[in-house]
């Protein structure tokens, strides 16, 4: 009994330490270029592996493939999203028709992904109004974070500030119905 416990916490303990994308691609990516040094000298780039996390700002079906236009977020050595500053960078993610689909509905404004891209070009593209250079990756590998909930689950003392006076509750699957068993004030 005690052995398997022990081989338990082992797989554990190695399950964690495990990186989001390939382990190949990981130890072969570039994850500390900063984007001015893209700009500025992208054929020194071009073709190169790049490791990038970001926050999902757009998703785009182009004729020829899928995009995806993020804010750039640093990441570790295993692809774990970090920490702290951020660079107020975005760049482009393409990925070929041949290769697959990047439903819209699913990788939506606001998801965090982490992916493995070869270094393209740099396009300009707009951000409302101001012209922008983004860099451009082609799409190796990708892992799209799973959404953060909340969810305000009801008090069981009646004067916890938001829990009486909310109009929903969700169920356990995250869908909202309206709140029934609370009392009808001020909504």
């Amino acid at each position: 009994m005690k052995r398997y416990l022990v081989i338990a916490v082992v797989c554990m303990v190695l399950a964690s330490c495990s990186p989001v994308l390939n382990r190949e691609l990981m130890n072969q990516g570039m994850r500390d270029v900063p984007f001015s040094q893209l700009r500025d000298a992208p054929d020194a780039y071009k073709g190169k592996l790049f490791i990038l996390g970001g926050l999902i700002v757009n998703t785009r079906l182009l004729e020829n493939g899928s995009q995806i236009e993020a804010l750039y977020a640093p990441v570790d050595s295993y692809g774990y999203l970090t920490e702290g500053e951020h660079a107020h960078a975005r760049y482009l993610a393409v990925l070929s028709r041949t290769k697959g689909l990047l439903d819209p509905m699913v990788y939506k404004k606001g998801r965090q992904l982490t992916m493995a891209g070869e270094f393209v070009e740099i396009r300009k593209g707009k951000i409302d109004e101001m012209e922008y250079p983004y860099p451009v990756f082609e799409i190796k590998q990708v892992y799209l974070w799973d959404e953060e909930r909340y969810y305000p689950y009801p008090s069981y003392y009646p004067y916890y500030y938001p829990y009486y006076n909310t109009p929903f509750l969700y169920d356990r699957w995250g869908r909202p119905y309206p709140n029934s068993y609370w009392p009808q004030q001020g909504w």
